[in-house]
């Protein structure tokens, strides 16, 4: 063994060989444990560790601070000397960055940096496996085939910096994605949950469902495209306000490229979105969805610096009562459009006031509406109004008074998040849920289902 191995000497080591005016170090010790299925049995399982160091190097110039970054994975005591220089002759040969910032300072360090890294294994799946195993041996006597994947991931943070911060947060990922099929194919069900420890996942729960919904598919009926009274799911909620979240920095605002951008100069800050009292917030400390309380940037881009790691993060309303309240900022971009400082956090939460679940909302639906499972292949059509498109997948449905009476088929839509919160009629009771569409990327959400009186349905897909 190295000796110099654990993460927290592994930091300590990079910034005694700085050269530099400033130096930040990440150490991310990663581990992970899988499952997957298919037909109804065990394919794989497995289980990884492994760990990436960045190193972040800023050097003060007469024409301002630049900084280079450099990250490997796999990084030992032998590797560091030439990691930290390498980030630094990065430092040297840019220019100027625009992002400069002083490094942050006073912070209080984590009481536990220099404990070892948190580890995930086989054993977060103890309860869930053989209640994963009842559910194969109620689909096969049901007639249906389940397939799938579990997946649990957890990243140990080491921060330190020149300016004497030493932060650590563990983060806990864990994924569950369960498709049902009917033998002959023709019939196919979705269901997903995101979760910190696999001990709030059911199985025998999801099956139900599942089967449920594979017995609504039997009957099949055929629509046009249109605008129809729609209940996204939770889902499917948190995909199309996920992409809102990303696309709500405050620099593209005020320079005029975005749905947040006002005509005629500065930002839509204040406005009423939404007549219902909807709040869309992150909060760091969120039950069931804690995410790093500081900042972690390993690259600097619109939404990020890397001058701002290590910077506390504190609840953040986005949207409160239906009015913007704000739009995401670095320190830098604060300064520039003259804003609050609102970093990005790793999690998004909508509240509604609804106290109806997806199926009393169903329930309580007059007339005809459509169902939807969740959507897919989500892209963006136009910056300036949000206009987004995609794909529903796995399962619409047909509602007709309150009762769900068939399957029908495919669609591809083409909608705004920012224009369906001001249309929409109904949300119901928050919940976690896994965003379909962006489950690689952002897993920690909670959402109402919407119901949107006329919900474009652009086109008849043949998609799945």
């Amino acid at each position: 063994m190295s000796r110099v191995s654990k993460p927290y000497e592994i930091v300590e080591r990079a910034l005694e060989l700085s050269t530099t005016d400033g130096l930040v170090v990440i150490a991310d010790e990663h581990s992970s444990a899988n499952l997957r299925w298919a037909g109804n049995a065990l394919t794989t399982n497995g289980v990884t560790r492994g760990r990436t160091l960045t190193v972040i190097a800023t050097v003060d110039g007469a024409e301002g601070t630049a900084s280079g970054v450099v990250s490997r994975s796999a990084v030992t005591a032998d590797d560091l000397e030439p990691l930290v220089r390498a980030a630094e002759a990065a430092a040297r040969g840019a220019g100027p960055a625009e992002d400069a910032q002083p490094l942050v300072s006073g912070v209080p360090s984590s009481p536990d940096f220099t404990d070892a890294p948190a580890e995930t294994g086989s054993e977060v799946f103890a309860d869930f496996a053989p209640a994963l195993g009842d559910a194969f041996a109620r689909a096969r006597s049901g007639g249906r085939e389940l397939y799938g994947f579990a997946n649990h991931e957890l990243t140990s943070t080491y921060l330190g910096t020149s300016t004497g911060l030493r932060l650590r947060h563990d983060q806990p990922t864990g994924t569950l994605e369960l498709n049902a099929k009917s033998p002959d194919r023709t019939r196919s069900a979705w269901a997903g949950r995101s979760t910190r420890d696999f001990k709030d996942v059911d199985p025998a729960a999801l099956d139900a469902e599942l089967a449920q919904r594979l017995r609504w598919a039997e009957r099949r009926i055929d629509l046009p495209a249109g605008r129809y009274e729609t209940l996204l799911p939770p889902t499917a909620v948190a995909d199309l306000l996920i992409y809102q979240l990303w696309s709500s920095t405050a620099r593209d605002a005020v320079e005029g490229r975005t749905v947040f951008s006002k005509p005629g100069g500065g930002t839509r800050l204040g406005e009423t979105l939404a007549p219902l009292p909807l709040t869309l917030r992150s909060d760091p400390h969120a039950p069931g969805l804690e995410s790093a309380p500081f900042v972690i940037a390993h690259s600097s881009g619109d939404s990020g610096s890397v001058f701002d790691n290590g910077l506390p993060l504190a609840p953040t309303d986005w949207v409160r009562d239906g009015k913007l309240e704000r739009l995401t900022t670095t320190r830098h971009t604060a300064a520039l459009t003259g804003l609050p400082v609102a970093p990005a956090i790793d999690n998004l939460v909508l509240d509604g006031g609804g106290e109806r679940s997806l199926e009393e909302m169903v329930a309580a639906t007059t007339g005809r509406a459509l169902l939807l499972t969740c959507l897919w292949y989500i892209r963006e059509v136009d910056p300036a109004t949000l206009l987004l498109t995609g794909l529903t997948r796995d399962g619409v449905y047909l509602v007709e008074d309150g009762e769900v009476v068939g399957e029908v088929n495919n669609f591809r839509f083409n909608e705004s998040p920012v224009d369906l919160l001001s249309r929409a009629s109904e949300a119901g009771r928050t919940e976690k849920t896994l965003p379909r569409e962006w489950g690689d990327w952002f897993t920690r959400a909670a959402m109402p289902a919407l119901r949107i009186p006329d919900f474009n349905m652009s086109s008849v897909s043949q998609g799945v």
